[in-house]
């Protein structure tokens, strides 16, 4: 009922010799009583569901959240952006993805180099090569009375509001990109 971090939390099998503790080493030692563990009751089947319930209600589409849906009225559905097909799943196209917008409003070109492991979103100001390794989530979501298109959010830092996000990606692209950037490898 103890855990000790040292240079993080260590696994329950490692010993100080182990961790390489030296003399002198800070550790911390987090643990609980018998009594502590023994008094922590699961939940019941309807203190979930209405645990969800809640969750699911309170969470706004992201279409329709203002800082969204601010830049979808003002800027509208590009006329250049592909087409999209909403419940199919495609591979990544061999071109790159254009057409779209990033917040601003400007538009965005996606290209995927699988040979150095990078995505290149490209701008009119310029391309920047980010390791896909680096981006910490992707995020997705249809956009409302649009289902062909999502909002998609690169998570390129630790935090949500890291989040680089591109307005009007084709639907059936979403799938293969989230696979190819978090390391599900797509074979063409």
């Amino acid at each position: 009922m103890q855990k000790i971090m040292f240079k993080g939390l260590a696994k329950d099998e490692s010993t100080l010799k182990d961790l390489k503790v030296t003399k002198g080493a800070k550790i911390m030692v987090v643990g609980s009583t018998l009594n502590d563990v023994l008094s922590v009751t699961k939940p019941s089947p309807q203190e979930l569901q209405e645990t969800a319930k809640a969750t699911a209600a309170a969470k706004e589409p992201l279409s329709q959240q203002k800082e969204h849906k601010r830049v979808l009225d003002k800027h509208g559905k590009p006329d250049d952006v592909p087409v999209g097909i909403k419940n199919v799943k495609e591979p990544l196209p061999h071109m790159p993805l254009s057409g779209m917008y990033n917040k601003s409003g400007g538009k965005v070109r996606l290209t995927f180099k699988l040979e150095v492991d990078q995505i290149w979103l490209g701008t009119k100001e310029r391309t920047e090569k980010i390791p896909m390794n680096s981006i910490k989530a992707v995020v997705s979501e249809a956009i409302k009375d649009h289902e062909e298109y999502h909002i998609l959010g690169l998570q390129l830092g630790p935090t949500e509001a890291s989040r680089y996000w591109i307005y009007w990606v084709p639907a059936q692209y979403v799938d293969a990109i989230k696979d190819t950037v978090l390391g599900k490898w797509q074979y063409f």
